[in-house]
């Protein structure tokens, strides 16, 4: 799939001259970012009646041409008016990380980041504000947004729009004025939409690419040969993968309670903790139809005990780890979290490491309990990220995993996991099958490193990470050397 989306990009003309527009809501993302919003007014009780009632009966005539969208905006855009343009960034970014980032179709992401590998002009598109677009913007390091303007006084939002919107025709006039400014050659662009009101949009450039098309839109590319792409949905999850995702818990809980079966039996608790390990990874991601497929795999034994770091993409991190360590090692958790119902004693149980991460005035002291676990020989498993990322975006690597190892005196093994997120991406609660590719690189001596060298030594191991992903065979980068 990735590569016939992305291989004629990768072999065509490369520059700046040549634009990548892409539309959002349905396009780069399921789905329409607007709900994300909608949703957390009803949730602060600041929809009333008058005007739920009034977008719903928008909603139900349908937007079918220029006028009835500026209706609809114009009632949608008087829930901005009196908010201030600093409060409304704010809540995009927050409304990003919790809701819109996991409707990131992957398809999409590997598109755009192939055009910027081409060094083409790449560009958000969207009738969407910029609240809803620019946090989406920013993660895929797109530097252009054209949006529907807002209009504002001192800072102010007056619940007005600001200027032509970007529906319909006037998505392609904007394109095409950007073009003009930023010497863009039209005729040797590409653009991306799934909506039938694109079709202008569309036809402005020399490279029509329906995503997802809606049924005139299908109509249309079937027509005129347009190339078009419909990704996996991200809607709800139909009953066998919801039957995979409950086998991966069943599998998962069976793994754990045969690890405290054979614990009890040979009053081992080392062994339970192991066994239940082990079992989980196995037996839950092979019911879940997740696959493994392991790069370097002599690097997870050549030296034990060992911090064990990994990228954080998925639900699914946790059993893939247990999967290719098989036992020997634990994690590390939060110090407020052992009080937790549940979850704090089953961490216990585990041989959990509790460290304060509060405690930066004793930073030292406060991870001694993960230290400790490494001098009794247990290994450590540690996301430097600190938690899941939004996005495939590799995050900023804390130094917490780094210090513990150098304390420990011992080597921390770094592994790359690629794809992860395509099983089971943050906020999903369904697991889809696939293959992930995991690389586990050889161990790292930390013996001669020095706190005052850590922030760079941290960031050789984390451009390791970097370097990794974007050689993997398949990846849009490896990809354009394989033709260039």
């Amino acid at each position: 799939m990735h590569d016939a989306l992305t291989g004629p990009i990768l072999r065509g003309p490369a520059g700046p001259e040549i634009g990548a527009f892409f539309d959002f809501d349905g396009t780069l993302i399921h789905g329409f970012s607007a709900g994300a919003f909608y949703r957390d007014r009803f949730r602060r009780l600041d929809i009333g009646p008058t005007e739920a009632a009034r977008t719903l009966l928008l909603g139900l005539r349908g937007v079918t041409g220029d006028d009835a969208f500026e209706r609809f905006m114009a009632v949608a855009l008087q829930a901005f008016a009196g908010r201030s343009e600093d409060e409304m960034e704010e809540l995009g970014e927050r409304l990003f990380v919790q809701e819109i980032a996991g409707s990131i179709y992957p398809e999409a992401w590997s598109l755009v980041q192939a055009h910027r590998l081409m060094g083409h002009t790449v560009v958000l598109a969207s009738s969407a504000t910029r609240f809803q677009a620019g946090p989406l913007a920013r993660e895929l390091d797109i530097e252009h947004v054209l949006t529907s303007p807002l209009e504002s006084e001192d800072g102010i939002l007056t619940g007005r729009a600001g200027g032509p919107l970007l529906w319909g025709s006037g998505k392609a006039e904007a394109v095409r004025a950007f073009a003009a400014e930023h010497g863009v050659d039209l005729a040797r662009s590409y653009a991306y939409s799934n909506g039938d009101e694109d079709l202008p949009f569309l036809e402005a450039v020399g490279h029509p690419r329906p995503v997802n098309p809606e049924g005139k839109l299908a109509r249309v590319a079937a027509e005129r040969g347009w190339p078009a792409r419909t990704f996996p949905s991200r809607a709800r999850p139909g009953l066998l993968t919801m039957a995979r995702t409950a086998a991966l818990y069943g599998g998962m809980f069976a793994g754990i309670g045969a690890g405290v079966a054979v614990g009890l039996v040979n009053r081992s608790r080392r062994q339970a903790i192991d066994v239940a390990a082990a079992l989980t990874g196995d037996l839950g991601l092979a019911l879940a139809g997740v696959d493994v497929r392991l790069q370097g795999a002599e690097h997870l034994w050549s030296a034990r005990p060992a911090v064990f770091i990994f990228n954080h993409q998925s639900q699914l991190d946790m059993p893939l780890m247990c999967k290719l360590l098989h036992g020997g090692f634990t994690g590390v958790a939060k110090a407020e979290l052992r009080r937790t119902p549940v979850w704090g004693q089953l961490f216990a149980l585990g041989g959990v490491a509790f460290v304060d991460r509060g405690d930066t005035a004793q930073a030292k002291q406060a991870l001694e309990p993960a230290v400790q676990k490494l001098r009794e020989g247990v290994s450590l498993v540690i996301a430097p990220e600190g938690t899941r990322s939004n996005t495939p975006r590799l995050g900023r690597f804390k130094k917490g995993a780094f210090h513990v190892a150098m304390q420990a005196e011992v080597p921390i093994v770094p592994i790359v996991i690629r794809n992860a997120g395509a099983a089971m991406w943050r906020g999903s609660r369904t697991v889809r099958p696939t293959t992930v590719d995991v690389c586990a690189h050889p161990p790292i001596d930390v013996s001669d490193w020095t706190v005052a060298e850590l922030d760079d030594r941290v960031a050789e191991v984390r451009r390791l990470y970097l370097d990794t992903l974007a050689r993997w065979p398949g990846s849009p980068a490896a990809r354009l050397r394989a033709v260039r």
